[in-house]
């Protein structure tokens, strides 16, 4: 039987030139990536965007995942700068955005991590759906929660979460994006679920 290749995760030293070479990781709107504060050793702060989807649950009896529609229509839109930010109170969930746009080449996968300072103050910036498929573009949306006891207040601008991106045994051969049930490519600010798009057999 051949071997399988090792896996690994990309080096700080990698990572910048993949950004720089294969613009992996872009910023559309708001300040440039700033190495000096966002590289690390093996992955990449992110930071927050603009952009909020806040569930209006108070006129919600429940959310039923074969009636989308009424999901779509609950779902307010809210926007904040990085002098007002947002406040994320007691148990409450929000949709946020990040600042960068990834472009995952097809022989990459990347994974959205929280951060421990952040984790420390029982808020979690990305509750799940941190894996990002080869051939993936666009801006990550995030589940955020607040799991302490008191209100947090979150600003645009700020590293919230960082990104690993990591080698596959080989190219995929059906990138996102190339199936018909890509969902979410190219999306933008904080998206909310696409369940509705979904094939059921």
């Amino acid at each position: 039987m051949e071997k399988i290749p090792t896996m690994a995760i990309l080096s700080d030293r990698d990572l910048k030139e993949l950004i720089e070479k294969e613009n992996a990781v872009r910023v559309d709107e708001g300040p440039d990536i700033n190495y000096d504060h966002q590289l690390g050793p093996s992955s990449l702060d992110l930071r927050l965007g603009y952009e909020f989807g806040i569930l209006e649950t108070r006129k919600l009896s429940c959310i039923d995942t074969k009636k989308m529609g009424q999901y779509s229509d609950l779902k307010a839109s809210k926007t904040a700068d990085t002098e007002e930010g947002i406040v994320v109170h007691p148990g409450e969930f929000v949709l946020g955005s990040t600042l960068e746009t990834l472009k995952v080449p097809n022989n990459l996968v990347a994974r959205i991590e929280g951060r421990s300072s952040y984790a420390r103050l029982g808020l979690i910036p990305h509750a799940a759906a941190g894996f990002v498929d080869p051939g993936f573009e666009g801006q990550i949306t995030l589940e955020i929660q607040n799991l302490g006891n008191v209100p947090i207040t979150i600003y645009p601008e700020d590293r919230i979460c960082q990104v690993v991106f990591e080698t596959m045994t080989s190219e995929a051969e059906n990138p996102y994006g190339e199936k018909t049930d890509s969902k979410y490519m190219g999306q933008s600010g904080a998206t909310g679920s696409r369940l509705d798009r979904e094939h059921r057999d």
